[in-house]
């Protein structure tokens, strides 16, 4: 019998996300003063040494989840540009936000908490990478102004919109629960909240929602 091998890039990849997913669910639950490493992980089943190993410290590992949240956030964008069909581009922004806040809402809760503390961890992060990031995005959605593709809107502010929009369906997902008198939400209830969102935000913007596509 011939033993399975891995490359080491790919044990590594792999224990660090299972070692992230770990840590995503005890920083939720406790927060970061209340979150151990030997908590994560037991969560993760590695021993604690591990962790240190990948992360080094309870800091870099939080910065590190943070850091991985925003990537999957922002990864839907990464092929927009000025020849970009605004409607796709916005529905597809619209529609992934809205199934990470389903599939993923303690991301969301994490990042949420993070800024609401002031962003001590994240604060370098958002005047720099994020910053640009969102100029980036802003330049090509005034490009598309300027072509006349959407109507006259404010690029940075649309997308704080968007942001805003979708992630409060996770970070207020017990709210929403309670007023709409559910227990959690169904795939009936995404697809109608994307409906929904896509219908105003693009509508704002002068577009009419392009034809439905499965998202995986």
């Amino acid at each position: 019998m011939t033993n399975r091998k891995y490359k080491p890039g790919k044990i590594r990849e792999r224990n660090s996300e299972n070692i992230l997913a770990a840590a995503e669910q005890e920083f939720v639950l406790h927060g970061f003063k209340g979150t151990s490493m030997q908590a994560v992980a037991d969560r993760a089943g590695v021993a604690k040494a591990n962790i240190h190993y990948y992360f080094k410290n309870k800091d870099n590992l939080y910065l590190a989840l943070l850091e991985n949240i925003i990537a999957n956030w922002n990864e839907v964008l990464a092929d927009m540009s000025e020849e970009s069909d605004p409607a796709d581009v916005l529905s597809r922004f619209i529609r992934t936000k809205i199934r990470l806040s389903y599939t993923h809402p303690n991301a969301s809760k994490i990042f949420a908490m993070e800024i609401i503390q002031g962003a001590p961890y994240l604060k370098s992060h958002i005047s720099q990478a994020m910053r640009q990031w969102v100029k980036d995005k802003s330049t090509i959605i005034q490009s598309w102004i300027d072509q006349g593709k959407i109507r006259a809107i404010d690029p940075t502010h649309l997308i704080f919109l968007i942001w805003s929009a979708t992630q409060h369906y996770a970070d207020f997902d017990t709210q929403v629960l309670e007023v709409t008198n559910k227990r959690q939400y169904e795939e009936d209830d995404i697809e109608h909240i994307g409906d929904f969102l896509e219908d105003i935000i693009l509508a704002g913007c002068g577009l009419k929602p392009p034809p439905k596509v499965n998202l995986p």
